[in-house]
């Protein structure tokens, strides 16, 4: 009898090593790059997910997917506060996180040295298609993010048609360039005013989403990605006022988009819940590497 029990305890021990090896392997590899860059003076980090399989090829190239992050947070939020990495898995996506701080991924107003904007396409996009294997072209692209990083993802999407085949917004800010000073109150103010300039400047025009949206032409609505965006019910008017506004802005203006209204509210909670629709959407519209 105490032989068998061993016996039984080591069969235990070993399936249970080989269930956490097992584990290890499905969940996709995560890389964190300390980048240095020119344009902001400043290194900022930014984590890689590297899909199932990409060490064991030397020539198979993935599509990428810029993941960005939300106001008061930083790049490695994705993964600690959500389960994207077990989520990734079952995708064949690169999956890039980036590190913004508060800029609300723009070119600050005059003065400012904050150039968020130029430092994604020029030198962080540019850098991950040197380090990886990567499909250099709009469908091997897509972009998505939580409210900032919303905000940021769909206003890329309308002013960089060529560079992305598919962008995404979690809860979008989308409202930004439209605060006021009554809104904000105090302190908070001053980081509004040094990103967009005050009220009427050329910066808060040019970082309009809806301003962006109705001056486009028919040549470039025909060369638009494919944009989906959700927010919560429950979430601030601020934010699912402008979402609904927006919808509404696209359909008059027959740009391709997917909008949800759904149960939840401006959570860790609720973007775990939709990053999952986000990645399979991504999926869906880029090019990516069959099986083999």
């Amino acid at each position: 009898m105490h032989f068998k029990t061993r016996v039984h305890v080591v069969a235990l021990l070993t399936t249970i090593a080989v269930a956490s090896l097992t584990a290890q392997a499905q969940r996709a590899s995560v890389e964190t790059i300390q980048f240095q860059s020119k344009l902001i003076n400043a290194t900022l980090p930014y984590n890689v997910i590297l899909p199932l399989g990409y060490r064991a090829s030397a020539t198979t190239r993935y599509p990428v997917l810029y993941l960005l992050h939300g106001h008061g947070g930083h790049y490695n939020d994705w993964l600690t506060r959500t389960n994207l990495a077990d989520y990734a898995a079952q995708y064949r996506v690169i999956i890039v996180m980036p590190e913004a701080n508060n800029s609300w991924y723009v070119d600050g107003a005059a003065g400012s040295s904050d150039k968020y904007e130029s430092y994604i396409l020029q030198e962080l996009m540019p850098d991950i298609d040197r380090r990886y294997r990567t499909i250099q072209s709009r469908y091997g692209r897509a972009i998505g993010g939580l409210s900032m990083g919303g905000y940021g993802a769909i206003k890329y999407g309308l002013k960089y048609p060529a560079t992305f085949a598919f962008a995404a917004s979690m809860s979008g800010a989308f409202g930004v360039t439209r605060y006021t000073e009554k809104e904000m109150g105090g302190p908070n103010w001053e980081p509004f005013l040094k990103t967009f300039g005050p009220i009427g400047n050329q910066t808060r025009k040019a970082n309009d989403i809806f301003e962006i949206t109705k001056a486009l032409t028919a040549g470039r609505l025909a060369a638009l990605p494919y944009f989906y965006f959700d927010c919560g019910t429950e979430d601030a008017a601020q934010h699912f006022d402008r979402n609904r506004e927006l919808s509404e802005l696209f359909v008059e203006k027959k740009i391709p988009h997917e909008f949800r209204e759904l149960p939840g509210d401006h959570s860790w909670r609720y973007w775990d819940q939709q990053v999952q629709e986000v990645l399979k959407i991504a999926a869906e519209k880029l090019h990516v590497p069959r099986r083999k």
